[in-house]
């Protein structure tokens, strides 16, 4: 292999692992968030009780979002690896074609927990 050719192979699986790395911040970035509305659902459910005792506070939808979000980024993650294995492979091959099943899946968890926002919390208060 000419030195051009190897040069050009390690910028192209650089560039696998950059893109790679940058949906491995997505799917944390995901979690992080999920946790965080975990986190401040029990706050409140918390000075709840404080505030009013007698009240039987109940799980909240916050809930069960910070734990879809929360899986939201697991399962993205994991995708992420398989897409950089399958990259890795077709540019070790000199036979990468191109993919868009990981962004579309990332924009409809996106879409669909946006929805879920807006109807359960937002639309509500119009």
């Amino acid at each position: 292999m000419k030195e051009e050719n190897h040069f050009d192979l390690l910028r192209e699986h650089l560039a696998n692992e950059r893109t790679f790395l940058a949906w491995i911040r997505t799917s944390l970035a995901l979690m992080g968030f999920g946790f965080v509305i975990i986190k401040f659902s029990f706050f409140l459910q918390e000075l709840a009780l404080w505030v009013e005792p007698q009240n039987d506070a109940t799980v909240e939808f916050s809930n069960h979002l910070g734990i879809i979000m929360v899986a939201a980024g697991i399962v993205l993650s994991l995708l992420a690896w398989i897409r950089f294995r399958k990259i890795g492979k077709q540019l070790n091959n000199r036979t990468y074609s191109t993919s868009f099943v990981l962004s579309m899946l990332l924009t409809i968890i996106i879409i669909l927990i946006g929805c879920f926002v807006f109807v359960i919390y937002l639309f509500p208060m119009v």
